[in-house]
């Protein structure tokens, strides 16, 4: 296992340092349309004590220069490729190394993971015969991926959703955590703190209905799903998918505590299964 693998939880940390105002308190959330929402994601950060600073730089909101009032970033997905020419998809994947260079806890989702690969100095690409992933499709964690897992108390989901026609290269130096069959990178880790994951954990029932309604031209592209498969989908695996990222989120988050309390990565792991 690469060194630096997430290995804390914060079961019993993160009340007490944000009670203590020791640590921010503040997750940058990044969205790329104007009327996105942080979904599930948003609100498990929110029952977690955290609060939401959510910037569009797609409409001119401004990334800071530091993240020094803020606990952790997220950056969600979006239609616009990062092969795109459009000025703020550059700018947003090189403050990309903000974050990495403070060791800031980071979450990029599917076009966030793109941009993550990007700034690390890999391609982004469609699939070879013009395969997409629209609905729900099966992903194999690495042996990585279930010791975080056991850290975090979940069982990682075998079905996850996604919405992409791109993917991209594992990064050097990176660890990878879970695969697929046709785009082969599906989660990785980069550092002490960075994610990467090219499925969508943030979708609830309700999103999903108007992402399968607004974009229903996009159901009929090589290997996705019907609408029939996506809701479906959701009865079938969303609840395996909704506790793991609850007990990711409270890793993730914990990681950012400890290191801005100036504490040592691993406490609060001996309060969760090994």
């Amino acid at each position: 296992m690469q060194s630096g693998i997430l290995t804390c939880c914060p079961a019993d940390a993160d009340t007490r340092f944000m009670a203590a105002g020791a640590i921010p308190s503040k997750i940058l959330v990044i969205l790329h349309q104007e009327h996105s929402t942080p979904g599930r994601i948003g609100r498990l950060l929110q029952s977690h004590g955290l609060s939401l600073d959510i910037r569009r730089p797609r409409f001119g909101d401004p990334l800071p220069s530091t993240m020094i009032d803020h606990a952790g970033a997220v950056i969600f997905g979006g239609p616009m490729s990062v092969n795109d020419a459009d000025d703020f998809i550059a700018r947003e994947i090189e403050w990309i190394g903000v974050l990495l260079s403070e060791e800031k806890p980071l979450l990029g989702i599917c076009l966030g993971a793109q941009m993550l690969a990007r700034h690390l100095g890999e391609r982004v690409y469609m699939h070879a015969d013009g395969l997409v992933e629209i609905g729900y499709y099966p992903i194999r964690p690495t042996a990585e991926f279930l010791h975080l897992c056991r850290r975090c108390g979940a069982s990682p989901p075998s079905f996850v959703y996604h919405w992409h026609r791109e993917g991209f290269d594992l990064p050097k130096g990176a660890t990878l955590l879970a695969d697929g069959d046709d785009f082969p990178v599906q989660a990785f880790q980069y550092g002490p703190a960075a994610f990467g994951i090219q499925f969508h954990p943030e979708v609830t029932y309700a999103m999903m209905c108007r992402w399968t309604t607004r974009g229903a031209d996009r159901l009929v592209a090589p290997g996705a799903k019907t609408r029939d498969f996506h809701l479906d989908g959701w009865f079938q695996h969303d609840a395996a998918v909704a506790r793991w990222i609850d007990g990711f989120l409270r890793l993730w988050v914990g990681l950012g505590q400890t290191r801005d309390a100036g504490l040592p990565a691993g406490i609060g792991a001996a309060s969760v299964p090994a």
